[in-house]
């Protein structure tokens, strides 16, 4: 069945969660699909920030690490995230960046192995896996003797046999949108003797996650993605309760110490969670983060993740359905399951030939997706803000793209430091 512009219009009019854009600032005449990589502006986080400028840290100043909470800040917000990944209060901490709380948790995660299985010297990951949690993995193995294996989906439970301390997988691709099934992994790990650390950054605020129910060993993930916190946001850290006491995390700081204002030379970690922090927190990207979580509870009245879920399973759906009616001669090649049990937010295409340059020519257009490498148009489906009419007209955007040749253009194909 032919699927027309009034059918999306009249999706979005019966939408119960079509309210939620308001809370964004999105300029006129964009579409924007971006979301799983920069999440846009929370209305209300410019008049909150400038008051923790103007009044906390203008007039409190110092003070305000008392009079205004800046000091647990990084729990405050933690337990904010961590109803949306299936985690308790006081289990999860919100701070530094998530490649930096992949070297905690990770470190953490071998030493843990040397211990309880000094046999098992491999961290295995996907190939496809991002290439900071690589690249952070390849370092410690180096410094710990360890080896760093990497293998497509279908070979990670077949590869955990042979001498795994750690498997170290992001649970929703980011260049295909795939999700892994974290429940049978983490089973197949352990039942082979290794650890689980998983990376949130495409599912947090985005799909259903329940780190307790999946008996995942450490989590880490992003906030300015669907978390909506801002450029450069704090990231989140979170370590199972049963192995949070066991081991220092190695970035040993001042923050993460029992009693930071005691100021002894001896290192003493916190209890918990809260030691893996380290220096002295950025607050005003905190107090970002803060809002930006208010726009993921504002959809609780609605149905919460059920809702979001549902509506982002709708948005993906209907996106892939109409490339193939609009655009189905053009060469794409679907790289997200179609399976909706298997996909994260995301909707990605691929095509041998000018994925890059037809992504600029979007954007030129007003549709904001992105480019990643070798060949993927990268589309991000957040239900928040992003409507059926959106992707109505984010496809017939597309289509004009290729009907009139114009990605072409020499100023399309100039590559761009960030693609």
């Amino acid at each position: 069945m032919t699927i027309t512009l009034q059918d999306c219009q009249a999706r979005d009019a019966a939408d119960p969660l079509r309210a939620l854009r308001e809370l964004f600032v999105l300029p006129p005449g964009t579409t924007y699909l971006d979301g799983n990589s920069l999440g846009p502006l929370p209305r209300a986080t410019a008049a909150r920030v400038a008051r923790a400028v103007e009044e906390e840290w203008g007039r409190g100043l110092i003070r305000s690490w008392n009079d205004a909470g800046w000091f647990d800040l990084p729990q405050r917000v933690g337990n904010r995230i961590a109803r949306w990944i299936g985690a308790g209060d006081g289990e999860v901490v919100a701070t530094d960046t998530t490649s930096v709380n992949l070297y905690k948790v990770l470190s953490a995660a071998l030493s843990m192995a040397a211990e309880d299985a000094p046999g098992h010297r491999v961290v295995l990951s996907e190939r496809s896996n991002f290439p900071t949690d690589l690249y952070i993995a390849q370092a410690l193995c180096a410094e710990r003797g360890c080896t760093l294996r990497l293998v497509e989906p279908h070979e990670i439970e077949p590869a955990l046999a042979d001498g795994v301390a750690v498997l170290m997988l992001t649970h929703v691709n980011y260049r295909t949108g795939a999700m892994h099934d974290m429940a049978a992994l983490t089973r197949a790990a352990h039942a082979a003797g290794a650890l689980a650390v998983w990376d949130l950054a495409h599912s947090a605020g985005a799909v259903p996650v329940d780190l307790h129910a999946a008996q995942a060993d450490f989590a880490v993930g992003c906030g300015y993605k669907y978390l909506n916190g801002g450029p450069g946001c704090p990231a989140f850290a979170w370590v199972h309760p049963r192995h949070a006491g066991r081991f220092w995390q190695p970035l040993a700081g001042w923050w993460g110490h029992a009693a930071p204002f005691e100021f002894t030379p001896e290192y003493r970690p916190a209890p918990g969670v809260a030691r893996y922090l380290c220096g002295t927190q950025p607050v005003l990207s905190m107090v970002a983060l803060d809002c930006g979580l208010e726009t993921l509870e504002a959809s609780l009245p609605h149905g919460g993740m059920a809702a979001l879920r549902a509506k982002s399973l709708a948005l993906t759906d209907l996106f892939i359905a109409l490339v193939e009616q609009r655009c189905g001669d053009a060469g794409f090649a679907l790289v997200t399951p179609r399976d909706p049990a298997r996909r994260g937010s995301q909707v990605c295409l691929a095509r041998a030939e000018g994925a890059y340059a037809m992504v600029q020519a979007l954007i030129a257009r007003g549709v904001i997706g992105d480019f990643r490498a070798p060949d993927i148009l990268r589309f991000g489906f957040t239900p928040l803000y992003v409507g059926y009419e959106d992707v109505w007209n984010a496809v017939e955007q597309l289509h004009q793209v290729l009907a009139t040749g114009e990605w072409r253009s020499p100023e399309f194909n100039r590559q761009q430091a960030v693609t």
